[in-house]
């Protein structure tokens, strides 16, 4: 009977939150704006593209003088330059408009400025100027050190590839990182998705004046647990309807959005980081959670839950103020404060497990907290929504709570 009533519950409150148009409004607006985001972003590539074509077939008309002695015939001509015999009368053509820019090349380009004057084509357009001048002194260092190798030494044009060890085997590095850090943006985003839902789903029983009605008829464990459920459950649809657009995005428009390609087999999962992270997630998911229900089930209106709801929310966040020592300094006061304070701790903990912190022995202190509290909070929501389903009009004292559950 009871794994029938938790059934029954579950589907109710995944069906009534799934079928009301809120829900969808508000889970389809970051979708609906990225997509346009999207298309903004392609339009405005494809425009830049046709732009940069119109700059690439009307070369500039340029004019210089060198007292380097780097810039050759042959490189000039490559960007339409020719040398100036007077820099005064460059200067001139410039101004009247019958070349674009004329470049004075200074005899320790490595010391002194190249000078540029140009026709005024835009802030934005005007850039192309210095580009050009630049790329001609480039060009001609190259061909005049006359070796490949080392023109692209010079322009630090080099491959480089590391190798690092903990304990004796090869760790991750920065691919070893990613792979835990998705559990914290987990975190983030069904607790920021779902915490006015975690904190109305027995608000809303007692300000409908329903609490003692569905008492009679159901466990409140049973109800508790089926709305943790469920809320896991919207959850769910909640981030695939944000990962779909994105995943569409990427492996169909990548190139079209300048979107970076990234190399997934390069990715290091290590396992054990993998295991401490999912746990991190749901002990953290569990206390929160928790604690929102039982807020919910403390207070009479969603008024009064918002004063506890802030402080919750800030306390998700706060870890990412003291980010630099938590990376660098592990083991500094501040940092070891957040990993076992129960609200800062699943941040902090999945931050220290992904950057390879956090010992063995912390991540299981953490993980039996967060677990423990968590369902030490589940167990209190239960409790407050029993002896408080009558309490309409005021917030209910939780020493007077425990004391009546234990008489």
């Amino acid at each position: 009977m009871a794994q029938h009533n938790l059934s029954t519950v579950i589907g109710f409150e995944f069906l009534r939150v799934v079928t009301k148009k809120r829900f969808w409004l508000t889970s389809l607006a970051v979708p609906l704006a990225l997509a346009v985001v999207f298309a903004l972003v392609f339009l405005s590539n494809a425009a830049t593209s046709e732009t940069a074509q119109a700059q690439a077939d009307t070369q500039l008309v340029v004019t210089y003088t060198d007292d380097s002695g780097l810039i050759t015939d042959a490189v000039a001509a490559a960007f339409g330059g020719s040398e100036a015999p007077d820099p005064a009368a460059a200067i001139a053509a410039v101004k009247d408009g019958t070349v674009d820019a004329y470049f004075a090349y200074p005899a320790d380009p490595s010391t002194q400025p190249i000078r540029v004057y140009g026709v005024d084509k835009g802030i934005f357009e005007n850039g192309a100027y210095a580009a050009v001048a630049t790329q001609m002194l480039v060009l001609a260092a190259q061909q005049e050190i006359d070796a490949p190798e080392l023109a692209a030494v010079v322009q630090g044009d080099v491959t480089v590839t590391s190798e690092t060890y903990r304990d004796g085997v090869v760790s991750g590095g920065l691919d070893g990182v990613i792979p835990p850090l998705l559990f914290l943006v987990v975190f983030y985003v069904s607790i920021i998705l779902l915490g006015n839902q975690m904190l109305n789903s027995t608000l809303e029983e007692k300000e409908n004046r329903v609490t003692e009605m569905i008492l009679t008829t159901m466990n409140p464990t049973t109800l508790i647990v089926g709305k943790v459920l469920s809320l896991f459950m919207v959850g769910l649809v909640q981030m695939l309807t944000f990962a779909v657009p994105v995943v569409v995005g990427y492996l169909f428009f990548r190139s079209n959005l300048n979107l970076p390609d990234v190399d997934l087999s390069h990715l290091s999962f290590e396992p054990g980081a993998i295991v401490v992270g999912t746990l991190l997630l749901l002990g953290g998911f569990i206390l929160f959670t928790g604690t929102l229900v039982a807020i919910g089930a403390m207070v009479p209106t969603a008024k009064e839950a918002g004063t506890f709801f802030a402080p919750l929310m800030i306390m998700i966040f706060v870890p990412f103020y003291v980010v630099s020592l938590i990376v660098s300094d592990p083991r500094s006061l501040i940092v070891q404060v957040f990993t076992y304070f129960p609200y800062t701790a699943p941040v902090t903990a999945m931050l220290r497990n992904s950057f390879g912190s956090l010992s063995a022995l912390e991540s299981g202190i953490v993980i039996v907290e967060l677990f423990a509290l968590g369902f030490v909070a589940l167990r209190l929501a239960v409790y407050l929504f029993r002896y408080g389903s009558i309490a309409y009009s005021k917030r209910l004292s939780l020493r007077d709570t425990l004391r009546r559950s234990r008489a």
